[in-house]
C-alpha cells in the first residue's frame, strides 16, 4: 500500500469519528422551548331548524240555524149549531106572540058577536103555531148560513232562521326557526414546519403556543399575559 492511500484513509477515518462525536454532543446539548404557530382559525357552526307553535286570534263569521215562533193564521170552520141550543130562544117565543098578535088581529076582522071572539081565539093560536114555525126556518136558514163562514185563528209555528255571528277562536300554526349552532373551532397551525390542523371547543388564547413532550398546550396563554399574571 502505498503512503497515499494510507494518508487518505486515515483522514477519512478521523474525519468520520469527528462528524459522531459533534453529532453526540448536539443531541445532549439541550434545546430551546418548542412553539407551535397558530396560522388560522376558523369557527365551525351548522344551521339547525326548530319548530316552534305560535297561537293567534282569529276572528270569524259562522252561520247557525236559530228556532224562532212565527205567527201563522189558520182557517177554522165554525161549527154548526144543531137542536135547541142553536137558538137563543130555543122556545121560539117570540114568533109564537107575533103570530098569535098577527092571528088575533086578523081573526078579530072575522064575524060579530061571539063568533068574532071565536075568531079572534082561534086566529090567535094559528097566528101563535105559523109564527112559531116562521121563526124556526128562519133561524134554521141563518144557521146554515153561519155554518159555511170560515174563521181564522192564530197559532205559532217552530221555523229556523240562518242567521251569522262573528267568533274569535284560536289558531295555531308551527314555524320552523332557523338559527347557526356553533361546532367549535378549525384550528391551523404549524409544528417542526408542516402545516396540521385540529378541531377545538374554544379558540386559542395565543398565537404561539407551547409544546410539552410533543403536545400543543391549548390552553395556554400568550407570554405576555402570562407574565402580566407572574407579576401580579
Amino acid at each position: 500500500m502505498s503512503k497515499t492511500s494510507i494518508v487518505v484513509g486515515a483522514t477519512l477515518a478521523v474525519l468520520g469519528i469527528g462528524g459522531l462525536a459533534f453529532g453526540a454532543w448536539q443531541v445532549q446539548q439541550p434545546r430551546g422551548p418548542v412553539y407551535a404557530e397558530i396560522l388560522a382559525v376558523e369557527p365551525v357552526t351548522r344551521t339547525v331548524e326548530r319548530p316552534r307553535e305560535v297561537c293567534e286570534d282569529v276572528e270569524r263569521v259562522v252561520s247557525e240555524e236559530v228556532p224562532v215562533e212565527v205567527p201563522v193564521q189558520v182557517p177554522v170552520e165554525a161549527p154548526t149549531p144543531s137542536g135547541a141550543a142553536a137558538s137563543r130562544d130555543p122556545h121560539r117565543i117570540v114568533g109564537s106572540a107575533a103570530g098569535a098578535l098577527v092571528g088575533g088581529l086578523l081573526g078579530n076582522q072575522v064575524g060579530g058577536g061571539s063568533g068574532k071572539k071565536i075568531a079572534t081565539v082561534a086566529g090567535a093560536i094559528g097566528g101563535a103555531l105559523a109564527g112559531r114555525e116562521v121563526q124556526e126556518r128562519v133561524e134554521a136558514s141563518q144557521h146554515v148560513q153561519a155554518g159555511g163562514q170560515v174563521q181564522y185563528e192564530t197559532r205559532y209555528e217552530t221555523r229556523y232562521e240562518t242567521r251569522q255571528r262573528v267568533v274569535v277562536e284560536e289558531e295555531c300554526r308551527t314555524v320552523v326557526e332557523q338559527h347557526e349552532e356553533s361546532q367549535g373551532y378549525e384550528v391551523t397551525y404549524r409544528l417542526d414546519g408542516e402545516e396540521l390542523s385540529r378541531r377545538l371547543e374554544t379558540p386559542p388564547q395565543a398565537e404561539r403556543l407551547p409544546v410539552i413532550d410533543g403536545e400543543v398546550q391549548w390552553q395556554a396563554e400568550s407570554d405576555a399575559t402570562a407574565e402580566a399574571s407572574t407579576e401580579v
